[in-house]
């Protein structure tokens, strides 16, 4: 295998917005070239199908297991993913080809280490065949079988990151998607500490989607208008996850934060804000090795008012991704390009200090077209 390869990498995240496309081109290790990107949107077919998925998932016994809502939910996946890498190809053929690989995460449904279980619905040998594209997945598996939390997965590519930002270390990484999760760096090759910090955007999705139909409070509107109960916020943050050292996961719907729906919407928001910036903050404190900048992507830094409540609960500088040059959109979408790469020439995608894993693993299965 030549030293770089061009990789494609796919991300639909918990907060089931749609899917992310990123390109890049890597040795697998410090080096990474960033390319061409593209989002596409679940259509609301498409998001009902992965909740009723998602209520199923929890009753199931094995990650092979389907129900009938389960597998409508994983064709549709599977279709748009499709759809979306055919018209990327089309759309970047001068930029983009020839790929080498694909890095499939396919769409979480159910994640429970402690049953030694995670669940990714998507046909990688589907998508494999209708792209004629090499397709890496289940990236999760064998850290999870080894007893490891199978996730975050990220934290090796923040280490490139960092690495080719030349940022100072040690420094934190924010992912806010539909969970949040955290990554630190330290100086030396494997310093690393990465976990769930608890919630990131889904509780605020799903209130808005609940009382009006929304998939998202948009730049934090909402909760701009409402006053946050730090009462209810302390009460959900009693929840031993928290006082938990890491390596820890957790499962999209970990948290039910009762009391938010006696909340008008704008104090709903603006409650359920909090506890994620709360939560994040919480998380920090967990960390030995100390944070001089924490540095936040996902969709949750384009919430001005949760990167406030962030900067003042965590008291230290946060920027977000773009803030250095990063788009904080795709930030996973090539992490899942980057680690096919290291999945093909089998280094270790997951650490000790990530997931928990007895030692650094690899892990991937490769569907051929």
């Amino acid at each position: 295998m030549s030293q770089f390869v061009r990789a494609l990498g796919m991300m639909s995240g918990t907060s089931m917005d749609g899917i992310d496309l990123a390109v890049i081109e890597t040795d697998g290790k410090a080096v990474v070239r960033t390319g061409a990107t593209a989002f596409r949107p679940y259509k609301e077919t498409e998001r009902s199908a992965i909740r009723a998925a998602l209520a199923d998932a929890r009753h199931v016994a094995t990650r092979s297991d389907r129900t009938e809502a389960m597998r409508e939910a994983e064709e549709l996946v599977t279709s748009a993913h499709v759809e979306i890498v055919r018209d990327f190809q089309t759309r970047f053929r001068d930029d983009v080809l020839p790929l080498d690989v694909i890095g499939f995460h396919g769409q979480t449904v159910f994640h429970d280490p402690s049953r030694r279980l995670t669940i990714q619905l998507g046909n990688a040998d589907r998508l494999a065949r209708e792209t004629g594209v090499p397709v890496v997945t289940d990236l999760r598996i064998a850290d999870v079988e080894a007893g490891g939390e199978g996730a975050p997965l990220v934290p090796v590519y923040h280490r490139a990151m960092a690495q080719s930002a030349c940022r100072d270390l040690p420094l934190a990484i924010v992912n806010i998607g539909g969970v949040a999760n955290i990554t630190w760096i330290g100086a030396a090759e494997n310093d690393l500490v990465a976990f769930d910090t608890g919630p990131g955007n889904a509780l605020i999705d799903d209130c808005v989607h609940r009382r009006t139909g929304a998939d998202m409070d948009r730049g934090g509107a909402l909760a701009a208008m409402g006053v946050v109960d730090e009462g209810l916020v302390a009460t959900w943050l009693a929840n031993p996850y928290f006082e938990r050292m890491p390596p820890k996961s957790l499962d999209r719907d970990a948290f039910t934060c009762t009391g938010a729906e006696k909340l008008t919407l704008g104090d709903s928001c603006a409650t359920l804000t909090a506890f994620t910036a709360a939560s994040i903050a919480k998380g920090i404190s967990l960390l030995k090795g100390g944070v001089k900048q924490l540095i936040v992507v996902g969709g949750g830094a384009h919430n001005p008012v949760l990167m406030a409540m962030l900067e003042h609960r965590c008291r230290i500088p946060v920027l977000t991704g773009d803030a250095i040059g990063w788009d904080p959109d795709f930030v996973e979408a090539q992490a899942f390009a980057y680690l096919a790469v290291r999945s093909l020439k089998r280094l270790p995608i997951t650490f000790p200090g990530t997931t928990g894993a007895p030692e650094p693993l690899t892990a991937g299965r490769l569907a051929r077209p």
